[in-house]
């Protein structure tokens, strides 16, 4: 073996230790087993996000660079990232994880990293004044969820009595395929995995651009939009006058304090 093969050989057998020191490391930080909204019922049957619960770890001081990096600020990655150093749980890619269930662990990474304490703006609708409330994270409830997949992650739809369709719901993957040029027909490509018996691409792309009445789709992205899984951000506050009411907040740009 010459010089130079020698120390690429050598390189990888440091950067492997370097790596498996890291993960060493890493492995003694605390971590929570976080259930996601969806129960993993939107995920094959072999995906390991299929248990309905993930395992992520506390984010520390050297996480905190991740918030600040300018290059993950400007192409708008930089939660992507965070959840990505943060979920313990092996073989999960961040691109494979449904909206919903990403939503559910940016919240619990934000009380795992900062506390559940969150300050919100609200509308007290006895006085119509903006008021500063704290919202307890903790406390937000996962939307029901009652569809049943099969062992794709699949669920079925109905279009009429001779066409009936499998759909998933879109994971961030497929989200940023979707141009804004052809966001209704993107998003529907995205979610439409079948179509009565094929699971062809140029045949449900024909489909969408040649079958798929508007009236039709309409009815299906409301019927998806409607049992899409999620949390519920709705929670009780304290009004100006005493008592307490119902609102739901927003979620801002200082979730994380950066």
């Amino acid at each position: 073996m010459n010089s130079v093969t020698d120390r690429i050989a050598n390189q990888n057998i440091i950067e492997l230790a370097k790596q498996q020191y890291e993960q060493s490391k890493r492995n003694n930080i605390p971590y929570e087993l976080v259930s996601l909204p969806s129960a993993g019922k939107i995920y094959p049957a072999n995906h390991p996000l299929r248990s309905g619960q993930i395992e992520m770890r506390y984010m520390t001081a050297y996480d905190e660079d991740i918030l600040t990096n300018i290059s993950f600020i400007r192409e708008n990655i930089v939660l992507d990232k965070l959840i990505e150093s943060l979920i313990v749980t092996a073989n999960i890619n961040v691109e494979d994880i449904a909206q919903a269930d990403k939503d559910a662990l940016i919240i619990q990474a934000r009380i795992l990293s900062y506390g559940a304490e969150y300050p919100v703006q609200i509308t007290d609708p006895a006085t119509g004044n903006m008021i500063t409330r704290t919202a307890d994270l903790t406390k937000l409830q996962f939307l029901p969820f009652n569809l049943e997949a099969d062992e794709n992650g699949e669920f079925d739809y109905a279009i009429n009595d001779k066409t009936t369709i499998k759909f998933s719901f879109l994971t961030q993957r497929e989200t940023k395929q979707i141009s804004q040029e052809h966001n209704v027909s993107g998003v529907l490509k995205g979610l439409i995995k079948q179509v009565n018996a094929s699971r062809s691409a140029n045949d449900i792309e024909n489909f969408i651009r040649y079958e798929f009445l508007a009236r039709d789709a309409k009815q299906f992205r409301e019927y998806v939009q409607k049992h899409t899984p999620g949390i519920n951000l709705e929670l009780q506050f304290e009004g100006e006058q005493g008592g307490t009411f119902t609102s739901k907040f927003q979620i801002g740009s200082d979730f994380f304090w950066f």
